[in-house]
């Protein structure tokens, strides 16, 4: 959050990596995804996207609608 002010961002895409090779994302990440959503917005900053990425995989939050 700190840098898309620093940068003046009006939007924001956002990954982590899961080094067990499955990218399927879990509870934990959409639940995490949810509150950066609802913090960035305090700030008029969109959430863009949000990627899980492994060695050979990416999956993205708002491909499956989540965002």
């Amino acid at each position: 959050m700190r840098r898309a002010l620093l940068h003046n961002a009006a939007g924001v895409i956002v990954a982590h990596n899961h080094p067990s090779g499955v990218s399927e994302p879990s509870a934990a990440d959409r639940a995490l995804t949810e509150t950066l959503k609802a913090a960035l917005t305090l700030v008029d900053v969109r959430l863009l996207d949000h990627f899980v990425v492994t060695g050979r995989q990416a999956e993205s939050f708002a491909e499956r609608g989540w965002l």
